[in-house]
């Protein structure tokens, strides 16, 4: 098994090379580069920038090298712990991304949780009462959950929330809370309104992975092995905990990574539609501007946290399912 990982960290690491390349091209591809949208911001504001100036501009920021070459130095600095200069706010983007990245890894972690449990719940559920009341009634909210947008939702939560409560559900916290330090009255404030984006960024992920449960496990219950056991006489919990959902969990955990790349991707509108004070927001502010060791800094963080999520993925898939041990290591 040891050898097994070091592979996947082997194959984890390429992939996430293999990405930079690709992120830094993407970020080039729009027409200009930082400088024009910085003069397009100037002359929004009357003020004119000449022709020299720009030109000085990008010898000073390494805009005027080749394009590997600016990859090059980029992905050096990476390799050294440097993320590079965000040229928009005039610090370091380790600085810029580290006041959010604790607040993302909350919101997609406690989404990831809110997700699975959830889903695998009422995936049980539906599938041993097949066709009750509460088996139509997640059938026709799970329909919705994979019919709406996230965004969508969240306009919608905001509208009930002011029409019918007269107060805002966006944002993490509290006016009181908002510019003070971190604390643990900060911190429950922040608990309070974690429901709101997680609930929306969890919607569809939940809705698809309790269909996915409720079908495998209905797969699993009729088999052979299930009416042995129970003929047996093993009682109904225990041989449903132990056999089918066991069985029915694998493609469950196999997505792992796969819904920690939908999250990660639908959280910078919903970060926006909520003002949340995630790294979302400020991903979307990065390509505009077109600073681009900031944006090349968030797609690598992102790509990231897809990547252990397939590893661990990966690694609890060996733990669950004993075939899987056997089938890789031959």
């Amino acid at each position: 098994m040891f050898s097994l990982i070091v592979r996947r960290i082997i194959s984890a690491l390429t992939t996430l090379f293999l990405i930079s390349i690709v992120a830094f091209i993407l970020i080039q591809l729009p027409p200009g580069d930082f400088v024009d949208a910085y003069a397009s911001k100037k002359s929004q504001g009357g003020v004119i920038i000449t022709k020299e100036q720009l030109d000085a501009m990008r010898i000073q920021m390494g805009l005027d090298k080749p394009l590997y070459q600016q990859y090059l130095k980029w992905i050096g600095g990476v390799l050294r712990g440097n993320l590079g200069y965000s040229w928009e706010y005039h610090r370091p983007v380790s600085e810029v991304i580290g006041e959010r990245i604790s607040i993302t890894l909350i919101l997609a972690f406690s989404t990831l949780l809110f997700t699975y449990v959830l889903a695998i719940s009422i995936g049980i559920y539906s599938a041993v009462r097949q066709y009750s009341i509460g088996d139509h009634i997640a059938t026709v909210l799970g329909y919705i959950g994979l019919a709406m947008p996230g965004f969508l939702f969240a306009l919608i939560l905001l509208y009930l929330g002011q029409k019918w409560f007269g107060m805002s559900v966006g944002g993490l916290f509290s006016p009181e809370f908002v510019d003070v330090p971190w604390s643990w009255a900060k911190f429950m404030d922040m608990i309070k309104h974690l429901w709101v984006p997680v609930l929306v960024l969890g919607m569809a992920g939940t809705a698809f992975q309790l269909r996915t449960m409720r079908a495998t496990l209905l797969d699993e219950l009729n088999k052979m092995y299930v009416t042995a056991a129970r003929a047996g006489g093993v009682p109904e919990f225990r041989l449903l905990m132990k056999y089918p959902v066991r069985m029915a969990i694998n493609p469950i955990v196999a997505t792992l990574g796969w819904e920690l790349s939908k999250i990660v991707s639908g959280a910078p509108i919903v970060g926006l539609v909520l003002s949340l004070p995630s790294t979302g927001p400020l991903f979307i502010q990065a390509l505009l501007d077109q600073d681009m060791y900031l944006a090349g800094a968030m797609i690598l963080f992102y790509c990231t946290m897809v990547v252990i999520g397939t590893f661990i993925s990966d690694i609890l898939l060996m733990i669950i399912d004993p075939r899987m041990r056997f089938k890789r290591s031959s």
